[in-house]
């Protein structure tokens, strides 16, 4: 008979596979901040050297939030999970959508926000999922190891 339960990743696995995201999220941030100062720059003539702080925190949060919806949208994987076999998929089957992937985004800065408790939430839910998960109708999975080419 066919083993069909799904196995979800480890707490650990998704906390690792975040940090890998992390650094390309800071990158990726520094470049859009840094490509809106030359446009302002170069509009204002050279008489603003600032960006608006306003303006900077939107693009953060734009940025963070397109890296990981895109990366899900796509593939169902950022990736760092795909350095550690971890794939977000929908519960109900169907192909992941944008609403998901925002409301995953807005829930995991609240499971986070609230001193990290919709994270630790997955080490006493019996489905393994986090709040975000709940909110979002998504999981995440843990993919079987590939087998590489063989001499």
């Amino acid at each position: 008979m066919e083993d069909t339960q799904v196995q979800h990743p480890s707490l650990l696995r998704h906390l690792v596979s975040m940090i890998y995201d992390a650094l390309l999220v800071i990158a990726l941030i520094f470049v859009v901040n840094g490509i809106a100062l030359a446009v302002i720059v170069q509009l204002s003539g050279g008489e603003q050297e600032v960006l608006n702080p306003l303006l900077g925190q939107l693009l953060i949060v734009l940025s963070i939030v397109g890296f990981y919806s895109a990366f899900w949208l796509k593939s169902g994987q950022t990736l760092g999970m795909q350095a550690w076999r971890i794939k977000l998929v929908s519960i109900d089957g169907n192909p992941l959508r944008w609403p998901q992937a925002l409301l995953r985004c807005a829930g995991a800065a609240i499971s986070a926000g609230c001193l990290g408790l919709g994270y630790l939430w997955k080490l006493v839910d019996r489905n393994q999922r986090y709040w975000h998960d709940y909110m979002s109708g998504t999981e995440l999975v843990l993919l079987p190891k590939t087998s590489r080419g063989k001499d």
